[in-house]
């Protein structure tokens, strides 16, 4: 049974920083690429950033420049770094990964950025 498990979300001033964190267990963690995603109220799901198993990352736009994303193998956890945050930021945050064939996300975690 795989599970991906979030966590690091709250309230944060614009401009402030967070960093998420989700652990995965029952998963060859180190071979699959690692995703967050995040979704805002009233809007479509969204690609934020991804990491491969070789570390090549990608990143949406929106989080270029200040974002980060990063995996430890040995801790099956990734993470996302997120700088000068801004109220536009203000989403449920989703870690997705596929192994076995198969598509697993997290159960969330909300991150609210106040003006």
């Amino acid at each position: 049974q795989v599970q991906l498990v979030e966590s690091g979300g709250g309230l944060v001033q614009a401009g402030g920083s967070v960093r998420l964190s989700c652990t995965a267990s029952g998963t060859t963690f180190s071979i699959n690429v690692q995703t967050w995603y995040r979704q805002a109220p009233g809007k479509q799901r969204e690609l934020v950033a991804s990491v491969t198993s070789g570390g090549r990352t990608t990143y949406a736009d929106s989080a270029k420049g200040r974002f980060t994303i990063s995996r430890d193998d040995a801790k099956k956890t990734v993470y996302l770094q997120m700088n000068s945050l801004k109220p536009d930021d203000t989403a449920v945050y989703y870690c997705y990964t596929i192994t076995g064939g198969r598509s697993y996300w997290g159960q969330g975690t909300q991150v609210t950025v106040s003006s």
